[in-house]
């Protein structure tokens, strides 16, 4: 379950929110002038995003690696043509 909170909620109620997240695995998404600012999540989901970010990161650099010789325009058309191609393969 993701609770939403302000941040003075949030200060005067720590205590209760860390068992929450370690406990039920809850996440807390924390809100200052009513705009999400952070989210406290339990360390075992924080450390599956680190990794998909992580992953991400190096499929990015391998992806701009391989690109990196193909002039912009013609990468970009490359791009457009394949999202085109994939939206019209969906309906």
């Amino acid at each position: 379950m993701i609770s939403e909170v302000n941040a003075v909620a949030f200060r005067q109620n720590l205590g209760e929110m860390l068992n929450q997240v370690q406990y039920r695995h809850d996440s807390i998404l924390i809100k200052k002038d009513g705009k999400p600012v952070a989210a406290l999540v339990d360390a075992q989901l924080f450390d599956r995003i680190r990794r998909f970010k992580d992953r991400f990161e190096t499929l990015s650099q391998q992806v701009a690696d391989a690109y990196a010789t193909v002039p912009e325009d013609e990468g970009l058309d490359e791009i457009n043509a394949l999202v085109t191609e994939t939206r019209h393969s969906q309906r």
